[in-house]
């Protein structure tokens, strides 16, 4: 809502980019008593909504739906369908991907208009156009139509996001040769689909694509999938994934791509070659930064293009903070935001805390999930720290059991010392919400005693997260 008439003015605040860093940055700006204006080009929510956070995860969980029902003939679910081996054989012969994409891109559009709707209730002006920085006081928006407004500003926040990496020979054309961008037009399944790139959002679309009954080749640089997660984590997803039929091409990267009559040929580096229907290319993204006046107004840029920031979003220029993937803190919507909501509170003179990544937990949304908190195992032996860890299936659970669910685990890691929780891997479905335990645990500092005497339903999945943190007790010496 707007402040009152007589409420003393906060200034003009112009954020470029209405993604989660933007939007809720204006949200806090607002009712700091700012005047706000939200610059963005594509649509509200930006790129999080519209092409990757939102779609993505509903894709994903469609495809959860055959995950589970590969599992139902173990619980006593049967067909009698000719010709189908099982209920996820049957459906798979039923799947509408255009259908499929068609609601996927309706509630990414109407997540945006209900972020739209938001912002217009709080009062934030929102210009549809491209902005640039004149300088630290002022930023030109180019609307659609070719006209260009200058808007003044007390404080700019830079959110615009970044866009996929693509390879100089291997150019996506919307139809073969894709981004995760545009997968959402297919109208019909791949018939095999060539997936390059094994980092986070490979795994995530390759195992869904699998799961819609796709013929998958993981084409993965390194020696194995995710290989900046937790190794256990990354091992068991790479058996699940062969398991479901997928191909998993190790230590191959790939050099170009082009079109055939009908499909695509990747060439490796080494030569080889592999062929699909289709290509998606997920090999990182570069941040949206350059041609927007950052430089010429002194933002200073990191070597790989990202606006350098400290732990309350601060440039290295007065009024010039940045949020947001454009940023290279950490890629994730939920940082974004907290960067966005910072920005303003520091710039605005509310109360503020400095951003803190140690509490902050990430999800793979993979079939398991793999959902991490804290200090990842690898680093703990990095930086040589005296840490007691302990792991456990939830192929032992009884809630587990009674779900067919066979593939996951808890891994907790804590300080040998203090017996603090120093960070956790949750392997399974559902993980994103299993984590949150472990995420408060991290936050607050508690013990892996203190976990333990939290009370857990029986049988739930959480109740392993208990006895893990039971596993971490050290009789005390009288």
């Amino acid at each position: 809502m707007r402040p009152a008439p007589d409420a003393p003015s906060a200034g003009r605040v112009v954020v470029v980019g209405g993604g989660p860093g933007g939007y809720e940055a204006a949200l806090v700006a607002r009712r700091l008593g700012a005047h706000v204006t939200v610059v963005e080009r594509a649509g509200l929510g930006g790129s999080a909504v519209l092409t990757d956070v939102v779609p993505s995860k509903t894709l994903i969980a469609t495809a959860e739906w055959m995950t589970i029902a590969d599992r139902a003939p173990e619980l006593g679910i049967r067909t009698d369908a000719v010709g189908a081996d099982s209920p996820a054989d049957l459906l798979r012969h039923r799947i509408d991907l255009g259908a499929v994409n068609a609601r996927v891109r309706t509630l990414a559009a109407a997540q945006s208009d209900d972020i739209r709707a938001r912002l217009a209730r709080e009062g934030v002006d929102i210009v549809a156009g491209t902005g640039r920085l004149l300088d630290p006081e002022h930023v030109a928006v180019t609307e659609g139509d070719g006209r260009e407004r200058v808007l003044d500003a007390d404080v700019v926040l830079v959110a615009t996001g970044a866009t996929p990496r693509v390879l100089p020979d291997a150019r996506p054309d919307g139809e073969r040769i894709l981004t995760w961008t545009q997968l959402y037009d297919l109208t019909e399944l791949p018939e095999r689909l060539v997936v390059v790139g094994s980092g986070v959002t490979g795994a995530e679309f390759a195992g869904a694509y699998t799961s819609l009954g796709a013929d998958v080749v993981l084409v993965s640089s390194r020696d194995r999938v995710l290989p900046g997660e937790d190794a256990d984590a990354a091992e068991l997803i790479e058996r699940v994934f062969r398991q479901r039929g997928m191909t998993v091409m190790s230590r191959s990267r790939a050099s170009s791509a082009r079109r055939t009559a009908d499909g695509v040929v990747v060439t490796l580096e080494d030569g080889r070659t592999v062929e699909g229907s289709h290509v998606l290319f997920a090999v990182g993204s570069v941040p949206t930064t350059r041609g927007i006046g950052l430089e010429e107004a002194g933002v200073r840029l990191t070597p790989s293009g990202h606006v350098e920031v400290d732990k309350v979003s601060r440039t290295n220029v007065r009024g010039v903070y940045a949020a947001g993937d454009c940023t290279g803190v950490l890629p994730l919507a939920s940082v974004a935001a907290t960067q966005g909501r910072i920005a303003m509170s520091h710039a605005l003179g509310d109360a503020v805390r400095p951003l803190q990544l140690r509490g902050i937990s990430a999800n793979i949304f993979t079939a398991p999930e793999i959902a991490t908190v804290g200090v990842p195992e690898s680093v703990l032996k990095e930086r040589g720290t005296h840490y007691r860890t302990s792991m456990l299936p939830l192929s032992r659970n009884p809630r587990a059991k009674m779900l067919g669910v066979r593939d996951g685990f808890i891994k907790l890691f804590a300080h040998a010392g203090t017996g603090t929780v120093l960070g956790g891997v949750v392997v399974g479905p559902r993980a994103s919400e299993s984590v949150f335990p472990l995420t408060l645990a991290v936050t607050h500092r508690l013990t892996a005693d203190q976990v333990a005497d939290a009370s857990t339903v029986y049988p739930s999945m959480s109740g392993t997260i208990g006895e893990v943190a039971r596993m971490l007790h050290q009789r005390t010496e009288d």
